[in-house]
This record gives C-alpha cells, sequence and structure tokens, in this order.
C-alpha cells in the first residue's frame, strides 16, 4: 500500500487548481514557506488541503493516524461514507513496491496528463490518512489496492457539504503514467 508520496510544485500552482475551480483558498497564519517534498512517508508532516469557510484551506499535518500496532497511513474506502473530516493530499506522485526480496523494485506513478494528483484523505486532530479504493488497470498490475485520486472534477465536491460524497473509484486506463524507479 502507499506509504511514499512526493509533491514538489510551487505553493501558487495549487492555488491556481482550486482557482480553476472557483474554490477560495487561504492558509492560517499567512502565507506558508512551502519548500518542495521528494519524499513524503508516514509520521512526515505535509500539506493536505481541508474545507474551510466555503473554501479550501492548507495546512500541514503529520501522516498517519495513531494506532495501537503504529501509524495508520491508509484507511479502505469502500462501502463507507465520510460525511466530515475529508481533506485532499496534493501530490506529482506515488510509489508502489513489487517483489518478496529488499531491495524491492519502486514504481513511480504520476498522472499521464503531467498534472497534479488529489488523494482523497481523512482528517482527524493534527493528522491525516489516505483513502484507497481497488486498482486502476494502471495499477493492478503491481498491487491489489491504490490511492483514490479524486478526479479534478470532483474536488471542490470532496471538500464541499459534509453529506455528499463524489465516488472513490479507480481512475480510467491511461490515467497514470508508471517509471520504474529502482
Amino acid at each position: 500500500m502507499c506509504n511514499e508520496y512526493h509533491f514538489q510544485r510551487p505553493l501558487h500552482e495549487l492555488m491556481e487548481e482550486f482557482s480553476r475551480l472557483n474554490v477560495p483558498f487561504d492558509w492560517a497564519g499567512g502565507a506558508p514557506n512551502l519548500e518542495p517534498l521528494a519524499s513524503i512517508r508516514p509520521t512526515d508532516p505535509a500539506p493536505v488541503v481541508v474545507s474551510h469557510a466555503g473554501g479550501a484551506r492548507l495546512m500541514r499535518l503529520r501522516w498517519g493516524f495513531p494506532g495501537p500496532r503504529g501509524p495508520v497511513i491508509n484507511v479502505r474506502s469502500e462501502g463507507r461514507h465520510f460525511p466530515t473530516g475529508r481533506c485532499i493530499a496534493p501530490a506529482d506522485g506515488f510509489y508502489e513496491f513489487t517483489g518478496t526480496k529488499a531491495p524491492k523494485s519502486k514504481w513511480l506513478f504520476e498522472a499521464a496528463d503531467g498534472g497534479m494528483l488529489g488523494i482523497a484523505g481523512l482528517v482527524r486532530d493534527d493528522r491525516f490518512t489516505l483513502l484507497t479504493c481497488a486498482p486502476g488497470p494502471d495499477m493492478a498490475p503491481y498491487h491489489d489496492r491504490q490511492v483514490a485520486i479524486l478526479p479534478r472534477r470532483d474536488w471542490a465536491a470532496w471538500l464541499g457539504e459534509p453529506g455528499e460524497q463524489p465516488p472513490l473509484d479507480p481512475l480510467p486506463a491511461g490515467s497514470l503514467r508508471v517509471t520504474q524507479v529502482r
């Protein structure tokens, strides 16, 4: 399951994505110094976008809900409704690992169009977790699960009204570009 992703775009690109969706965007305490993050791993602080006052707010939260056996970094979405606490983790790409022996093969998954990915997540207190779904055709050869990637058109709805929730379905074939890293 996804235990590493990256986000290296400048903050203005994230703001522009929400502006195109007509979603007001702000951040608590002034503009953050958001440095490029080449590797985000469990328990790392990372940028997430949450609903705030009819718009979106950028926050830095730690990845992983506290759990009895370590951080809960992924939560299955099938058959579940998430009325509150929804967030989007912006990403340029995420990694999956295959093989049984170390070092495992490492695969990078990026948007085929070069755009930004919005991974559906949940926020609780000062932490977040990523939601997962069944794998799409681009992911299925590598893993039996994948992070739930929201089509850009659903970002505002995901952050919107607590009762409404867009579907968390796998992306269609050809949506993700796959590159072997090692």
